[in-house]
C-alpha cells in the first residue's frame, strides 16, 4: 500500500476514536504526496524533516513533525523499515498564552445587547450571536463546542458536549436561566431535526466559529472595550477564562484540599485533559491566590509553634 493509502487508513482509525483529526488528515495527505514524489515507499527521517521545514513558523514546523511522527510510530510498529524522527528534531514548541482580558458581567451584557444590532436585521444571525456569547460566558464552553452543538444535545439534565477538543464527551449542568435563553433561541431558530445544528446561519448551515470570533471583536471594539486593530484586547475565548476565574473566586475556603477538589470539578466541567491546564487560571485569580498564601502562612506558623 502506498503512503497515501496508509495515511488514509491511519486517519480513519483516529477519527473512529472520536477525534476530529481534520487538520492532521490534511497534513498527512500533504506529507504522503511529498514523500511519494521523492520516490519514498516508507517514512524517512530526512523526508519528514524536509517536509516539516517548509512551514512558515517554528511552532508550525514542530507541529507538522509531530503529526508525521505519530504516523511513523504507528507504521513502525508493523514494519521497522519506517523511520521515526526524534520528537525534538525541529526544537521544542514554546506555548505562549496571551494574557487574559477579563470582562465584567456588565460588559458582557453590553456586548450581548449590541449583538442584537448586528447587520441583517430581521435574520436569525443577531439572535444567534447574542445567545452564543451568553452561553459561553455562563458555561465556559469553547467557542467550537458551542457552534458544534446539535438540537439533540439539549437534554433535561443539561448540555451534552460531543465535539470536545480531545474527542471526549461531557455533560454540562446549566442554570435555569441558561436553559430559558436556549429555549427562546429555539423559538427564533424554528423547528429542526434532532441531529441538526443548534445554531445556524440564515442559510441553514451551522454557525461558523470564525464569524463569531470576528463579530465579537467588532462588538467589543465598537463599545470601546478593545483598541484599534493590532492592539490586544478582549477575545471571544476570554469568556471561558472569565467563567473559570469566577468559579475559582467562588471558593470560600483557603484549604488546599478544598481547592484541589474544586479544581478537579472545574477541570472536568471545562473538558480539560489535565488538571494542570485548569491551574493556569489561578494566575488571573488574585483573590484565591491570596487565600492560598494566607492558608500556607497559617500552616507554617502552626508548625513553628509546635517546634
Amino acid at each position: 500500500m502506498t503512503l497515501t493509502g496508509q495515511a488514509a487508513c491511519y486517519v480513519t482509525m483516529k477519527q473512529a476514536t472520536g477525534l476530529a483529526f481534520a487538520v492532521q488528515a490534511r497534513l498527512l495527505g500533504s506529507f504522503a504526496a511529498h514523500a511519494e514524489a521523492k520516490g519514498d515507499e516508507f517514512v524517512k527521517i530526512t523526508t519528514a524533516l524536509d517536509w516539516a521545514s517548509q512551514a512558515s513558523s517554528s511552532n508550525h514546523r514542530i507541529f507538522r513533525l509531530g503529526v508525521v511522527r505519530g504516523f511513523a510510530e504507528h507504521l513502525h510498529a508493523g514494519d521497522g523499515r519506517h523511520e521515526v524522527p526524534h520528537r525534538d528534531a525541529m526544537g521544542r514548541r514554546v506555548r505562549h498564552r496571551p494574557p487574559p482580558h477579563l470582562l465584567s458581567t456588565g460588559d458582557i451584557a453590553r456586548i450581548m445587547n449590541a449583538a442584537l444590532e448586528l447587520p441583517r436585521a430581521g435574520s436569525t444571525t443577531p439572535h444567534a450571536v447574542h445567545t452564543i456569547i451568553g452561553l459561553l460566558a455562563a458555561t465556559g464552553m469553547r467557542p467550537s463546542e458551542a457552534t458544534g452543538l446539535r438540537i439533540r444535545d439539549l437534554t433535561g439534565d443539561g448540555i451534552e458536549v460531543h465535539n470536545a477538543k480531545f474527542g471526549t464527551a461531557r455533560l454540562l449542568p446549566v442554570h435555569q436561566s441558561v436553559r430559558h435563553a436556549l429555549d427562546v433561541w429555539l423559538g427564533i431558530r424554528g423547528p429542526g431535526e434532532p441531529d441538526d445544528p443548534l445554531f445556524i446561519m440564515p442559510s441553514g448551515r451551522a454557525f461558523r466559529p470564525d464569524y463569531l470570533t470576528k463579530a465579537f471583536i467588532r462588538l467589543a471594539r465598537g463599545l470601546g472595550l478593545r483598541g484599534a486593530p493590532g492592539t490586544p484586547g478582549p477575545r471571544l475565548y476570554d469568556l471561558r477564562h472569565g467563567f473559570a476565574t469566577r468559579a475559582l473566586e467562588g471558593v470560600t475556603s483557603g484549604d488546599r484540599r478544598d481547592i484541589s477538589r474544586h479544581m478537579l470539578a472545574l477541570s472536568t466541567y471545562l473538558g480539560h485533559a489535565r488538571t494542570l491546564d485548569t491551574y493556569w487560571y489561578l494566575e488571573a485569580t488574585p483573590v484565591l491566590l491570596d487565600r492560598i498564601s494566607a492558608a500556607t502562612e497559617a500552616l507554617h506558623s502552626e508548625r513553628q509553634g509546635d517546634d
